[in-house]
């Protein structure tokens, strides 16, 4: 007999409310739940197409480890464990800690139980050598949150439901439903904007989805966002002035090195630059000024960038200066039930305490740049990784150079992923450990609510039991903190190991305890006292009400101010000046994209989801094509310092003349990959044109966009 219950979609930031129809563990149908507070019934692609991950053939149920002829074979849970956790600690006791490296890939922070257990496991491995997706993505946005207000994940929203005049650069939250800015129905928002008499503005490369339902729409050359924003603070602080009255309410510090960094970043400076008339530039931050509610939103696009620290430095300065910090309509903190930042659940961030061994680049929040990644493999001597765990990730596709690090891979000594594919990345491994899929385990998003546009409270029970031999996430990272623990003391004496007994109690209890408890100790002690059981109650969710003001409240820098400008950043101005020059006319820029019917790598074995118009050509302004002689459909070899790769080319208006764009997520027609459905696609991956050695060289964050290529016919025998 069939049932309903609710869930929630945790693919992306959304986070968008489901009612899950099954018929025992069979999905039937999935549909937004119009009564959540803040997805409010809405719904992509994807989520529809959770029921085809959960059906999915090629999911990995039970664990698998490579076989002596390059093939798998099944291995029992205690078995792979207790291998796993053998060959952690053997490379440690003979080449050091930190010739142990781990990988987390995006999903990680969207599981309730690899927040609460993988944490405290990656903490048992003990090692430096840590890398993420968050140096191919949101670095710079951590980094400027953590010198600006004093913690990581401090970071205003947007507060879209109040706002009359956004400005988006370098994002589309049309198909991302915002990006550290959970905000779902994004054009649902944008209508309700437009009948408070506001306006959208996008910035971007290419004529996006966001872009095509804006107000206004300016093209600007890749990686020159940094002169653009320099050149809207010279005409807010220097044409227009300061109104002392629209920020009386902040706490700032830093306002006259504010003034005197942008006196001559003129939007005529700017013009020949970015490729955005002088005129629009400074109509454009005039605009914005006189609004009475405004923020300005940027994302992927001016993060993976070479000044992408500088780009969401100025962003927030703009917010500031403008009174729009810290003001309903404008930027504001959330109130979260978990706060994250209030409750110090999480660490404030620290950067440049260690460096990496090969390149010199500063870690943050106990992270090394992943561009460096590769180095650390291929490059002998103490501190060489030569086991690697990747938890949720697929390095190979995600990060530039993909194409050598999965080589490199293959030199390791041992590899173990946490994984249900076998994808480009983890047919590398020894050792494949799959969890349980969403609708299999429970939710609650500790990460998100604390970047939404409205704050809300929701518990997702598991919609479909789980089958006796799989294993969640939690219970596998449990698992292998104590198969961690009895490798280390098995060699250990009988009196050493009595001792080390009570350092080991608290691990061990919160390693058995599920997610479901820990959550309920995290929610009962919170201002709501909510329980489990109380969300259970409202399986919708509870709203707890708009952003509010409250920043001098919230703020938890030392000095108790915002510092506009930290002098780690400030540094970093003159190199712009610098390097930030008009490029040559003939000079192809390389930026990705991405759909909304894809999810990083990982969604492309969904029928339904790959099925239709390609989404992986690369796409060519009608000038460019026919300067290089070229023409839509053509095979053309696109070609960077790092790498070439042959693909399709596709004619388009949408694109800025002398930008070519490719998305990210392609590329699983890869020998010993286990995706029949994205197999068929024929389409490269842009990460291996993408190159390891462009970076914002502050923040040590991948530069993505704005590479140099070129792009000629591919020649044919």
């Amino acid at each position: 007999m069939t049932s309903t219950s609710h869930s929630v979609c945790n693919l992306c930031e959304a986070i968008c409310g489901l009612q899950v129809t099954t018929d025992g563990n069979r999905v039937v149908e999935i549909r937004g739940d119009r009564n959540d507070p803040l997805s409010r019934g809405h719904i992509c692609p994807k989520a529809t197409a959770l029921a085809d991950l959960h059906a999915d053939p090629d999911r990995l149920r039970t664990p698998i480890r490579k076989t002596a002829d390059g093939g798998w074979e099944p291995i029992s849970w205690q078995a792979a464990i207790e291998l796993v956790a053998g060959k952690i600690v053997s490379t440690q006791k003979q080449h050091g800690r930190n010739a142990v490296g781990i990988y987390t890939g995006n999903p990680s922070v969207h599981s309730l139980g690899t927040v609460t257990h993988g944490l405290p496991f990656v903490k048992a491995v003990g090692t430096r050598n840590m890398f993420s997706a968050t140096s191919v993505d949101q670095l710079p946005i951590q980094l400027v949150a953590h010198l600006m207000y004093g913690h990581q994940l401090q970071i205003p929203v947007p507060d879209l439901d109040h706002t009359e005049h956004l400005l988006v650069i370098g994002a589309n939250p049309m198909v991302s439903n915002g990006s550290m800015m959970t905000a779902p129905d994004f054009r649902t928002r944008m209508r309700e904007l437009r009948r408070r008499g506001g306006q959208l503005v996008v910035i971007d490369p290419r004529r996006t989805e966001t872009a095509a339902i804006a107000d206004t729409h300016h093209f600007i050359r890749p990686g020159t966002d940094a002169a653009l924003l320099m050149a809207m603070l010279h005409v807010l602080v220097h044409e227009r002035g300061i109104s002392p009255e629209r920020i009386e309410h902040l706490p700032l510090s830093g306002l006259d090195e504010v003034r005197a960094l942008c006196a001559t970043t003129t939007p005529e400076w700017a013009g020949p630059i970015t490729g955005i008339d002088a005129t629009d530039i400074r109509s454009m931050a005039t605009y914005f000024g006189t609004a009475q509610r405004a923020a300005i939103y940027g994302r992927m696009g001016v993060s993976t960038q070479r000044f992408g620290t500088v780009c969401q430095w100025a962003i927030q300065v703009i917010n500031a200066v403008t009174g729009n910090l810290d003001r309903v309509g404008g930027t504001l903190l959330t109130d979260p039930e978990i706060d994250l930042v209030a409750r110090k659940l999480s660490g404030r961030g620290h950067f440049d305490k260690w460096r990496s061994r090969v390149r010199d680049l500063p870690e943050f929040g106990g992270e090394l740049p992943v561009a460096t990644l590769i180095d650390e493999i291929v490059t002998e001597g103490t501190g060489q990784i030569r086991t690697l765990i990747t938890i949720a990730g697929n390095p190979v596709s995600s990060t530039p150079g993909g194409g050598r690090l999965g080589r490199a891979l293959d030199g390791l000594d041992f590899m173990v992923s946490l994984d249900f594919y076998v994808n480009e990345t983890t047919r590398h491994a020894d050792v494949i450990l799959p969890p349980t899929m969403i609708l299999e385990r429970d939710h609650y998003d500790l990460i998100f609510h604390q970047l939404a546009v409205r704050n809300t409270a929701r518990f997702s029970p598991a919609v479909i039991e789980k089958s006796r031999d799989a294993k969640h996430d939690w219970e596998i990272f449990g698992d292998l903190s104590r198969g961690l623990a009895r490798a280390r003391s098995a060699d250990k004496g009988f009196i050493e190991r009595l001792r080390r007994l009570p350092k080991q109690l608290v691990p061990t209890v919160r390693a058995r305890a599920s997610s479901r408890m820990l959550l309920n100790v995290l929610l009962h002690t919170g201002p709501g006292h909510l329980t489990v059981r109380k969300l259970l109650a409202a399986p919708s969710g509870r709203d707890l009400g708009p952003l509010r003001p409250g920043l001098s409240r919230k703020l938890v820098a030392a000095s108790r101010t915002v510092d506009l400008a930290p002098s780690l950043i400030t540094g970093d101005l003159a190199r712009m000046h610098t390097d930030l020059v008009a490029t040559a006319d003939d000079e192809l820029l390389l930026i990705g994209r991405r759909h909304l019917r894809s999810n990083n790598s990982w969604m492309n074995n969904s029928v339904r989801l790959s099925k239709g118009h390609p989404r992986y050509h690369l796409l060519m302004h009608p000038k460019d094509l026919a300067a290089g002689g070229l023409c839509s459909g053509d095979q053309v070899m696109l070609k960077s310092a790092a790498g070439s790769v042959e693909v399709t080319v596709a004619e388009s208006d949408d694109i800025m003349p002398g930008v070519v764009s490719l998305p990210h997520g392609f590329g699983q027609n890869q020998d010993g990959v286990r995706l029949a459905v994205a197999g068929l696609i024929d389409a490269p991956s842009v990460n291996d044109v993408t190159d390891p050695l462009r970076l914002d060289e502050l923040s040590g964050n991948a530069a993505l966009n704005g590479v140099p290529v070129t792009v000629s016919r591919t020649v044919t025998d």
